[in-house]
């Protein structure tokens, strides 16, 4: 059986993006990049809701990000690889290989898809996030804390839905974020 985790990047407040909806907020490092790098290639499939689809499809529609070399080429490679599942309502057609659209979240498909992979499941998208938790998907949180405080915007956490936290490592890079790593208790 597969592991979903929910991978996101957030402000030291907690979170994703700020007041006027802009997620693109943390400079590039190309240490927490290659960390987001492999946890991307560890997953077999990248469950999305639709804006973030659409901001991370570029990966594939935008040749050139994965004709530079290094980091851009290799975490281009990991994501065109996977497999994406998008729950979206607006969205016709996938813009990329390897990705179909879900119009409604259906824990019970879900839970069969965690159960019919033998490797991870990544979550992304914090609406998307708060669904999984709620139906009691999510086996671990890989939250990538930067050091800066936005003072409000969009909840990287549901608020709705207690969800207790085994710790199971951290990791301090050298611009200051920290990747924490923990297991969701049942």
């Amino acid at each position: 059986m597969g592991t979903l985790t929910y991978a996101t990047n957030m402000s030291l407040d907690g979170y994703i993006e700020d007041a006027t909806g802009d997620f693109a907020l943390y400079p590039h490092d190309d240490e927490v990049f290659a960390a987001s790098t492999a946890l991307i290639g560890e997953a077999s499939t990248l469950l999305y809701g639709r804006r973030l689809y659409e901001a991370m499809a570029v990966w594939e529609t935008d040749p050139s990000l994965g004709a530079q070399p290094g980091l851009f080429a290799d975490f281009a490679a990991a994501w065109q690889d996977a497999d994406k599942v998008v729950w979206s309502t607006t969205l016709a057609d996938p813009m990329t290989r390897h990705t179909r659209i879900e119009r409604t979240f259906d824990p019970a498909a879900v839970r069969a898809l965690k159960e019919a992979t033998a490797g991870s499941l990544t979550v992304g998208g914090a609406d998307l996030a708060a669904q999984a938790f709620a139906a009691g998907l999510v086996d671990e949180c890989r939250l990538f804390v930067w050091p800066s405080v936005l003072g409000g915007g969009k909840r990287a956490l549901p608020l709705a839905t207690r969800t207790d936290l085994d710790l199971l490592g951290e990791r301090r890079f050298g611009n200051g974020t920290v990747e924490l790593r923990y297991r969701v208790l049942v």
